[in-house]
C-alpha cells in the first residue's frame, strides 16, 4: 500500500501515523548542505573529465528517514541537493550535478586545458539544496570549499637547442673535462616531460663524448696536424624520450701548441707586372702567447741572388746603363754583347740567356784578348775601373780579372786587377821615371764579398797614388799598401787581356827557347767590366749602377725601395701595422719573371732586457708573373731599284727610306655576345700598341762583305750624335746602340745610305736590318731590303747603223784591198759578198747571245724573289721606284729588228 498524502495515510492507518503525518506536516527546511572544506583535483590537458579527491557529495540534515522496504516514503525537497555554484574569475570549470537526491556531483572542464599555460587552478565552490515548499524558497547554502586542482602534461613537446651551433677552441696535446657545453629546452610543463634526459653525438668515429648535462670533452689528446677541426653532430632527448626536433651542430678547432710565430702570412704571393706597389702582409699579426714585451725588432729580406746580378735591373750594355746614369762620355766597355762590331766576346761562354744579362762565364780555360784601339793601353791618371763578379772560394793560385801585360819576350804586368786567397788586389806599375824610387804598387783588399758566390758590383777610382774601392756602393780603404820601382824602359808592345795574364818565360843556357802562354786563369763570372779614362766615377753614379728596381716598399714618403728593411718598435699593435703597410714594388717595365724569396727574421725582448721568446723566421716568396712580351716589328719598302749613277754618287742610295718601327702586345679579351649561351663566344687576341725604347739596331750585309775599296755604308753621325746614339761599322755592316726611343731609332735608320763606286758588275745588294730591346731579351723581325742596280747605255753610242757595224767587223778588216785599177763588177762580187755573211751571221749570234742573257737575268730574278716571298712571307708588296728610271732603247735591240728583218728572215 503506498502513501499518496499525509491526509489519506492519517485516515487510513489509525492513530500512531496520524502523529507521524502530523509532525511530517509540521517540518521545515531547517539546516544547510554541509561539502568537505577542501577538494584535489586532477585533470589531463586535452581531457575535461576531472578526478577529485574526496568526491563532491553534499549532504542536507533536512532529509527525511527511510521506513520499513514494504513501503516507499517520498523526500521533501527540503531535503535534496539542488545542484553547486562555483566562485572565481575565468574559471575553466563547472559543477555539475548527478543525483539531488544523493547530493553526488563531478567537476568538468570547460574547454581544453593546457598545462603550458597553466598547471594549476584554485576556485571555490558551494553548495545548495532545493528549499521549501513547492516554489524552492528559503533556500539553503553551503559553505564554501576551496578547490585545488592540477593539469597533468602530456609529452607534446620535443627538446630544441637554446644556440643554433656552437664553437670551440682547444689546444692540441691535451684533455680537457668539458670542452663545450650545450644545451636544450623542452616546452612541457611537467618535470618529467620538460626534462632533458640525455644527450648524444650522432656523428660516428669521434674522439669525443657527452655527458647527460650536454659537456663535451675529448676521449684522447688531440693533434693539429692529424685534424684542424672537428664538426660533431649533437641531440638530445627528454624524459619521455622525445628527440630534439633539430639536431645542433658543433665545431670544435684545433689549436696547436702555442707557439710564438708571425700569423696571417701567406707564403705564395703573386706578382703581376705593371700594377705598382703590393703589400706583402696585409693580414698579418705577431703571436706573443701572452707573454709580456717590451720591443719587438723585425728585419724583413727580399733575396734575388737567382736573377740577373743579384736583382731585377735594367738589361741594357753596360756601356748604355752609364750614360742613364749620367756618366760622361769616356767609358769603354771590355766586355759588350758579340755582334758584327764587337766579336771578341763570340764562343766566350754565357749564362745561357739567363735574364738577358750580359753575363759570361771564365771556367779556367778561355781568357779573351781585347783588340787594338779599343782601349788605351797607357791609361791617363785618374781612370775608373768598374766590374761586376760573382766568384766563389778559389784555390790558391791568382786568378785575373784584367791584366795588361807585355805582348812578347817579356812577362812584365803594367797593371792588373785579381783575386787571391779571397782578396781582390790592384797591380799597377808606373812608367819610368827620372826618379828610381819606391812608389805604391799593389792595392790589397780582404773582402768577404770576394769568395760567397754572389753577385756584387765592384768600382776602383785610381787617382795616384790613392785608390778607392766601392762595393755596392760601400767604400772600402785598402789594408795592404805594398811598393815597388817603376818599371824599366821597354818598346814592348803590351796586351790586354781578361780572363787570365800574358806570361813569356825568357829561355836560359839550358832551355834557350821563350815559353809563351796564359797563366793565373779566372773562374767565376763577370760581366759589364768597363774603363773609363781621364775622370773619376762620382757616388751618384755607382749608387745609380748598383741601385735595383724592384725591392721593399713601407709606402712612407721618406722611404726608398730596398732589399731589406729592419723595423723597431714596442707596441705590437703598431708594429703589426707597419708590418701591414711593408709592399713589394718593381718599377721594370718588363721585370724578370720568377720567384723572389722573402724572410722575416723577429727579436722581441721582455722586461728583464732580455730574449724571452723565440719567433721563428716565417719565410715565403713572391712569385713575379710573367709579362706581356712586346712583338717588335719592322716594315717599309723591302725591294727596289735604282740607276747605277745614284750608287756611285756621294749621296748614295737610302736603305731604309720608309721604316716604320712598331710595339705592339697581345690581350685575350672575351668577346661580347647578345646571348650568354651563345657557343660562338670565345677569347680573342687583341694586340696593342705600346712605346718602349731601344738599345739596339744592326744593319748586315747578307753574302759577301762590303769591299772598301769600291763600297760602303754611311751616315750623317753628326745627326746620330744629336740623338744620342753611337754608330760602329765593319765590312759587314753597321750597329747602332744606345737607350732611345723607336721614333730616334727609326730617323737614324732612315738616314742610312749604301755607296758603290764600281758598278759595272753588280746587279744588286742585299741587307738585314734587326732591332733589340733590353740587350736582346726581345727581338724584332729580320727585315731584309733588296736593291738592284739598272744599267743604262752610253749616250754617244745611240747613233745610226753605219756608225755602229765598224764594233762587229773590226775582227775582219783583213779582207779589205786596194780596188783601183780593177774591174769593178768582178772583184766587187768576189770580195764584198763574204763580208756582207759575215757581218749576218754576227749580228744574229749577237743578237741570239743577247737575249739568252737577258732570258737568264730575268730568270734569276724571278727565282730569287719567289724564294724571298716563300721565307719572308712577303710582308710588303714589291714597290719599284723609278724615280730615278729612264727609258733607255738599247742598240742592240734596234740593230737586231732591222737585221731580223732584213737579213735573217
Amino acid at each position: 500500500m503506498r502513501v499518496r498524502g499525509c491526509n489519506s495515510v492519517c485516515s487510513a492507518v489509525g492513530l500512531l501515523l496520524a502523529v507521524l503525518c502530523a509532525a511530517e506536516a509540521a517540518k521545515v527546511n531547517k539546516h544547510k548542505p554541509w561539502i568537505e572544506t577542501t577538494y584535489h583535483g586532477i585533470v589531463t590537458e586535452n581531457d575535461d573529465k576531472v578526478l577529485l579527491d574526496p568526491p563532491l557529495i553534499a549532504l542536507d540534515k533536512d532529509a527525511p528517514l527511510r521506513y520499513a522496504d514494504s513501503f516507499e516514503v517520498t523526500f521533501t525537497k527540503e531535503g535534496e541537493i539542488c545542484g553547486f555554484r562555483i566562485h572565481g574569475q575565468n574559471v575553466p570549470f563547472e559543477a555539475v550535478m548527478l543525483d539531488k537526491s544523493t547530493g553526488e556531483g563531478v567537476i568538468r572542464a570547460k574547454d581544453k586545458l593546457d598545462c603550458e599555460l597553466q598547471k594549476e587552478h584554485t576556485f571555490t565552490i558551494q553548495a545548495y539544496d532545493c528549499g521549501e515548499g513547492p516554489d524552492g524558497t528559503n533556500m539553503k547554502k553551503s559553505h564554501k570549499a576551496t578547490v585545488h586542482i592540477q593539469v597533468n602534461d602530456v609529452n607534446e613537446y620535443s627538446p630544441v637547442f637554446k644556440e643554433k651551433s656552437y664553437k670551440a677552441t682547444v689546444i692540441e696535446g691535451k684533455k680537457y673535462d668539458s670542452i663545450v657545453k650545450v644545451e636544450a629546452v623542452d616546452a612541457d610543463c611537467s618535470f618529467q616531460f620538460s626534462q632533458i634526459c640525455s644527450y648524444e653525438i650522432v656523428t660516428p668515429d669521434v674522439p669525443f663524448t657527452i655527458d647527460k648535462d650536454g659537456n663535451i670533452k675529448n676521449t684522447e689528446k688531440l693533434n693539429y696536424s692529424k685534424e684542424r677541426m672537428y664538426k660533431l653532430t649533437v641531440t638530445a632527448y627528454d624524459c619521455g624520450k622525445n628527440r630534439a626536433s633539430e639536431d645542433v651542430l658543433v665545431k670544435i678547432n684545433i689549436k696547436p701548441t702555442c707557439k710564438p710565430s708571425w700569423q696571417g702570412f701567406n707564403k705564395r704571393i703573386e706578382y703581376e707586372p705593371g700594377t705598382g706597389s703590393l703589400a706583402l702582409f696585409p693580414s698579418i699579426r705577431l703571436e706573443t702567447c701572452e707573454e709580456p714585451i717590451t720591443s719587438i725588432q723585425a728585419s724583413i729580406e727580399l733575396e734575388t741572388n737567382h736573377i740577373g746580378k743579384g736583382c731585377d735591373r735594367d738589361t741594357y750594355s753596360e756601356k748604355s746603363l752609364h750614360r742613364l746614369c749620367g756618366a760622361s762620355t769616356g767609358t769603354v766597355e771590355l766586355l759588350p754583347a758579340p755582334s758584327s762590331a764587337t766579336n771578341w766576346t763570340v764562343g766566350l761562354p754565357t749564362d745561357n740567356g739567363h735574364d738577358s744579362d750580359q753575363v759570361f762565364e771564365f771556367n779556367g780555360t778561355q781568357p779573351i784578348k781585347v783588340p787594338e784601339g779599343v782601349v788605351s793601353t797607357s791609361l791617363k791618371e785618374p781612370f775608373t775601373i768598374s766590374v761586376w763578379m760573382r766568384h766563389g772560394p778559389g784555390g790558391r793560385e791568382k786568378e785575373t780579372i784584367l791584366c795588361n801585360s807585355d805582348k812578347t819576350e817579356m812577362n812584365r804586368h803594367h797593371y792588373s786587377l785579381y783575386v787571391h786567397n779571397c782578396r781582390l788586389v790592384l797591380l799597377l806599375r808606373q812608367d819610368p821615371t827620372e826618379s828610381e824610387n819606391y812608389k805604391p804598387a799593389e792595392f790589397h783588399w780582404k773582402l768577404d764579398q770576394v769568395c760567397d758566390k754572389e753577385w756584387h758590383h765592384y768600382v776602383l777610382n785610381i787617382e795616384f797614388p790613392a785608390v778607392a774601392l766601392f762595393v755596392d756602393g760601400a767604400s772600402f780603404e785598402p789594408f795592404l799598401v805594398t811598393e815597388d820601382y817603376p818599371l824599366h824602359a821597354s818598346k814592348i808592345e803590351t796586351q790586354l787581356t781578361i780572363g787570365a795574364c800574358w806570361q813569356g818565360i825568357l829561355g836560359n843556357e839550358q832551355k834557350p827557347t821563350v815559353l809563351a802562354r796564359m797563366a793565373q786563369y779566372f773562374r767565376g763570372n763577370l760581366a759589364g767590366l768597363m774603363i773609363r779614362s781621364g775622370k773619376l766615377e762620382n757616388k751618384k753614379v755607382i749608387d745609380c749602377l748598383y741601385t735595383c728596381k724592384e725591392g721593399l716598399d713601407v709606402q712612407l714618403p721618406e722611404e726608398v725601395a730596398s732589399s731589406s728593411l729592419t723595423l723597431e718598435g714596442d707596441d705590437i699593435e703598431s708594429f703589426e701595422k707597419v708590418m701591414q703597410h711593408i709592399s713589394y714594388l718593381n718599377s721594370r717595365q718588363f721585370p724578370t719573371p720568377g720567384i723572389r724569396h722573402l724572410r722575416v727574421t723577429t727579436t722581441v725582448k721582455c722586461f728583464n732586457e732580455e730574449t724571452c721568446i723565440s719567433v721563428p723566421d716565417a719565410e715565403g716568396y713572391v712569385m713575379v708573373l710573367q709579362p706581356e712580351e712586346p712583338k717588335i716589328s719592322l716594315s717599309g719598302i723591302d725591294h727596289f731599284a735604282r740607276g747605277a749613277a745614284e750608287f756611285e754618287s756621294t749621296e748614295g742610295v737610302t736603305l731604309f727610306p720608309e721604316l716604320r718601327i712598331v710595339s705592339t702586345i697581345t690581350r685575350e679579351v672575351e668577346a661580347e655576345a647578345e646571348g650568354e649561351d651563345d657557343p660562338t663566344v670565345q677569347e680573342t687576341v687583341v694586340s696593342e700598341e705600346i712605346m718602349h725604347n731601344l738599345d739596339m739596331c744592326e744593319v748586315t750585309v747578307v753574302g759577301d762583305d762590303l769591299d772598301g775599296d769600291h763600297e760602303s755604308l754611311e751616315v750623317d753621325l753628326a745627326q746620330v750624335q744629336q740623338r744620342g746614339l753611337e754608330i760602329s761599322s765593319s765590312n759587314v755592316g753597321m750597329v747602332i746602340t744606345g737607350v732611345n726611343t723607336m721614333a730616334n731609332y727609326e730617323q737614324v735608320l732612315h738616314l742610312i745610305r749604301y755607296r758603290n763606286w764600281h758598278t759595272e758588275a753588280l746587279f744588286d745588294r742585299k741587307f738585314k736590318l734587326v732591332c733589340s730591346e733590353l740587350n736582346g731579351r726581345y727581338v724584332s723581325n729580320d727585315f731584309k731590303v733588296e736593291v738592284n742596280v739598272i744599267h743604262t747605255a752610253n749616250p754617244m753610242e745611240h747613233v745610226n747603223n753605219a756608225m755602229w757595224q765598224p764594233q762587229f767587223i773590226n775582227q775582219v778588216k783583213h779582207a779589205s784591198v786596194d780596188l783601183s785599177g780593177h774591174n769593178l763588177a768582178n772583184t766587187h762580187q768576189a770580195s764584198v759578198v763574204p763580208s756582207a755573211a759575215t757581218i749576218v751571221i754576227v749580228v744574229c749570234v749577237s743578237f741570239l747571245v743577247f737575249m739568252i742573257i737577258l732570258g737568264v737575268f730575268r730568270i734569276r730574278a724571278a727565282h730569287q724573289r719567289t724564294m724571298r716571298d716563300q721565307e719572308n712571307g712577303k710582308e710588303n708588296e714589291m714597290d719599284w721606284d723609278d724615280s730615278a728610271l729612264t727609258i733607255t732603247v738599247n742598240p742592240m735591240e734596234v740593230l737586231g729588228q732591222q737585221i731580223e728583218s732584213s737579213l735573217c728572215l
